[in-house]
């Protein structure tokens, strides 16, 4: 199988999704003012009653990738002037620490390819007190890139793989890299202490979903953290199939065939997964990530900034706010204040993966950050 059932049939769409994106998402560009109460506590507040604490930035919609359920081959990239300059990007996280971000995730595309991703991080470090983390697909993982990121600021590195087996790792991630690769860029980050490591797997019916122990294992090898996140439709294609959503509760009884596992009871309430450990005492742990059959939107803390400057106050969001817009017209840093906590007043309740009224958002993830 060389890609998800029905993905060939959209192809043709593609191109014209991704030249639409930014008019079917931004409504209006600006945020409606949020109560004059909310800005006056200088926090990012959302009308239900969360507080935002982790900002995710996406530096770029590159990628050397082309995974099955993220990205058509043939997707267009946004005009590179049209992306925040690092610049702007530290600028945001400044004003968003200001506002009670106590953590910046730089995301993708994959940002090992952004130029100047350590100037980044230098800049951010220097501007802020918030831990800086990254997600990468760690194929172009270097040890001496990490440690000049790591004394940039960098202090942790969150890592996807979806398949050990080299076959199957080139026919979803639709690239020249290898598992090995990967392992490679694991080590690499073990070795220069960018520690808690975690890696990210998502499993799809009949193509990886078997590999469930396998990856799970590599959790007790390297003695970190192995999560499973549930297939999302989040795809640039907009073949997402439910058909082929694995969900959380099959994925631990496929784990505890080989590896029973004992529910640990110190996450964070606002954490994205559910972790647990070996029962026979092995290092590592085993987390769950369940978007769609236990939603966590309840306790969320995370707000979104795209390559280009939009704001998403959820991953599922069908409206986005043009911060870039006021970046570049001249505006304050109070200015660009109350704009983060208008964009965040707007944030919705769920992302109603499961609701018959669902809508998939027009950009993959890719192009929103991860």
């Amino acid at each position: 199988m060389n890609d998800i059932p029905g993905v060939a049939t959209r192809r043709a769409q593609v191109a014209l999704t991704q030249l639409n994106t930014s008019q079917s998402c931004v409504i209006g560009g600006t945020p409606p003012p949020a109560p004059e109460s909310v800005r006056a506590g200088r926090r990012m507040t959302d009308s239900h009653g969360r507080t935002i604490r982790d900002l995710r930035i996406s530096v770029t919609d590159r990628c050397n990738f082309r995974c099955i359920y993220c990205m058509e081959p043939d997707v267009r990239f946004a005009p590179r002037e049209s992306l925040l300059s690092t610049s702007e990007i530290i600028r945001v996280a400044r004003i968003a620490n200001s506002l009670g971000v106590r953590k910046v995730r730089l995301t993708g595309g994959e940002p090992t390819l952004h130029p100047e991703l350590t100037a980044i991080i230098a800049g951010i470090r220097a501007a802020t007190s918030v831990e800086i983390a990254m997600i990468t697909n760690a194929s172009l993982l270097t040890r001496d890139a990490l440690r000049e990121r790591k004394a940039a600021g960098l202090a942790r590195v969150t890592i996807s793989i979806d398949s050990i087996r080299p076959d199957r790792f080139a026919r979803l991630t639709r690239s020249t890299s290898s598992p090995s690769d990967v392992l490679a860029g694991i080590e690499a980050c073990l070795a220069e202490g960018l520690t808690p490591l975690k890696l990210n797997a998502v499993l799809i019916r009949g193509f990886n979903d078997d590999e469930a122990a396998d990856l799970a294992e590599l959790a007790r090898v390297y003695s970190i953290e192995m999560r499973f996140i549930e297939f999302m439709p989040l795809d640039s294609g907009h073949a997402w199939d439910s058909s082929r959503w694995v969900s959380a509760t099959e994925t631990r009884a496929a784990i505890e065939d080989r590896f029973p596992l004992v529910a640990r009871d110190d996450d964070d309430p606002s954490s994205t997964a559910r972790t647990f450990a070996f029962a026979d005492g092995a290092p590592g742990r085993i987390g769950f990530i369940a978007p769609v059959s236990s939603p966590f939107c309840g306790a969320c803390s995370r707000l979104r900034l795209t390559a280009d400057g939009k704001v998403r106050p959820c991953l599922f969001s069908t409206t986005e706010w043009d911060l870039r817009a006021a970046l570049r017209a001249g505006a304050t840093d109070d200015h660009l204040a109350d704009f983060l906590i208008d964009a965040t007043w707007t944030k919705q309740p769920g992302h109603g993966i499961a609701s018959h009224d669902f809508r998939q958002p027009a950009r993959p993830m890719s192009a929103i950050g991860g």
